[in-house]
């Protein structure tokens, strides 16, 4: 039955080649796993839809058919009104997908082979295509995925939902909009980020019994960041503590009319924890930061004016928010770049970066899917095809970790990929990527490592909007994240 989602996911290949070999090594027969799988899906569909008495499930030809057969079977054995709506002839399917037609014929079961009237049913089930969909949906799967998306009647998918890339999390063409989704064996890494977040719903797993021995023997392709990450990277403080130990965050940013972009990130690094903070700004903006936050420190500066004394105080630095484009923010930029020691990198800090470009290994760019395409030389659009790949192309170019971010936030240091799941809608407002820039110069400046530092970041910066939009989403501002932030902190 459907468990709580796990922490590790998989590319598609992985879970295919994985649960042929864990299936081997447990003496399970394939088909015995199709068997659970359509119990799975029909369990959660029982559960979550109890008063459900016509069922339409749509098949394919693959082996996501074989899955809507068994669970048509298990509904209409459960005396539910199931139809079956045939996308292609099922006599050409093969392996268990065949049996379970079989079987399905073999119970009294029939197909439709036209589009039935969507509105007469109470749930339909997605079991049209797979994980293994390679080319973009077109012809009678696309007239159906369409017919089904403007029915308004719950979905629920089978393992992903049809024309979602589960390794990238693209639509392919076009995609089924699934109230939920059963996800089977493992969880596939497409299912986590991007486009997938608006079409799959709820995500329910279903291990099948096998995907502790599955974990065991597949390398996972990433893993979703938890709550565990706080209490491993910040414990609780010793009673003798003080400031001195937890580090100094200088926050460069803010030219003329963009004061609040570092106010806010300096304010995040003071409410998760950093011991001082100090923000370098345009000298007329002093007095507005210590007035708004009167807990940190403040230096105006011009060009021609030295840094050194505050960059050598800093532990780490966080640059970017506000900068802007100036004559200004250039001078401040090229000796903020140079300076020694790790660094955060964001908002025009990248855009500064894509078009001067290096390579460091110490500091973490947080490039939202605009910067991403203008550090890559692509378009939005190239980076939101493929968010993995995308990651991996900036981090191979300009080096450190990188934080892409949007739904699904994915973090990368060359080795591993972390996900983000949380967050909201709401948080699509101006500020929320400065407060994030401050949240994980914090961490660093306490001590975490760069990787960590950017995944705890963002996974308590998600966590911290859900909280602040549980009074609504739509109006949902970044100062609204500083109270949550330090109530989840501890």
């Amino acid at each position: 039955m459907a468990a709580s989602l796990p922490q590790s996911f998989y590319r598609a290949e992985q879970v295919r080649e994985g649960e042929i070999a864990v299936a081997k090594a447990l003496e399970i027969p394939m088909y015995q796993l199709m068997l659970r799988a359509g119990q799975a899906v029909f369990d959660t569909l029982a559960q979550r839809y109890p008063n459900a008495a016509r069922i339409l499930i749509v098949c394919g030809v693959g082996n996501n058919a074989g899955d809507g057969y068994v669970i048509a079977r298990l509904a209409k054995s459960s005396g539910l009104n199931v139809t079956v709506w045939a996308l292609g002839d099922p006599e050409r399917l093969t392996g268990d997908a065949a049996t379970a037609f079989q079987e399905w014929r073999d119970c009294g079961g029939t197909n439709v082979s036209s589009a039935p009237t969507m509105q007469q049913f109470d749930v339909i089930v997605d079991a049209i295509l797979g994980t293994g969909l390679s080319r973009a949906v077109t012809g009678d799967y696309a007239e159906a995925i369409s017919r089904i998306n403007q029915s308004q009647v719950p979905v629920i998918a089978v393992d992903i939902p049809s024309g979602l890339c589960a390794d990238s999390g693209c639509v392919k063409g076009c995609a089924i909009n699934a109230t939920i989704t059963v996800t089977l064996i493992a969880l596939k890494q497409g299912l986590v980020t991007g486009k997938a977040m608006s079409h799959r719903g709820e995500l329910v797993f279903a291990g099948l019994n096998v995907a502790t021995a599955f974990g065991r023997q597949t390398q996972a392709a990433g893993w979703l960041m938890s709550d565990d990450l706080c209490q491993r990277y910040l414990p609780k403080r010793d009673r003798t503590a003080h400031k001195g130990q937890f580090g100094r965050v200088l926050c460069l940013g803010g030219d003329h009319g963009m004061a609040g972009a570092v106010t806010l990130s300096a304010q995040a690094a003071l409410r998760t924890g950093a011991g001082l903070v100090k923000v370098v700004t345009q000298a007329d903006h002093t007095l507005m930061l210590v007035t708004r936050q009167p807990e940190l420190m403040t230096q105006g500066w011009a060009p021609g004016q030295s840094l050194s004394e505050a960059l050598e105080w800093a532990t780490n630095l966080v640059i970017g928010p506000g900068l802007g484009s100036s004559a200004w923010s250039d001078a401040l930029w090229k000796i903020a770049v140079s300076a020694r020691g790790t660094k955060v990198i964001d908002a025009d800090g990248l855009n500064k970066l894509a078009r001067h470009p290096q390579q460091r290994d110490d500091w973490v760019l947080t490039p939202h899917p605009g910067e991403a395409a203008r550090l890559l030389g692509c378009e939005i659009a190239d980076v939101e095809l493929d968010r993995f790949a995308a990651v991996k192309a900036i981090q191979t170019r300009y080096g450190g970790v990188v934080v892409l971010k949007g739904a699904g936030t994915i973090v990368y240091d060359g080795t591993d990929y972390a996900v983000a799941n949380v967050g909201n809608p709401g948080m699509a407002s101006g500020g929320m990527g400065d407060v994030l820039s401050g949240v994980i110069g914090s961490f660093i400046a306490q001590g975490v490592d760069l990787f960590h530092a950017a995944a705890m970041g963002c996974y308590l910066h998600g966590k911290a909007g859900d909280q602040a939009a549980l009074a609504g989403e739509r109006g949902l501002l970044a100062s609204d994240l500083l109270p949550e932030l330090q109530r989840l902190i501890d």
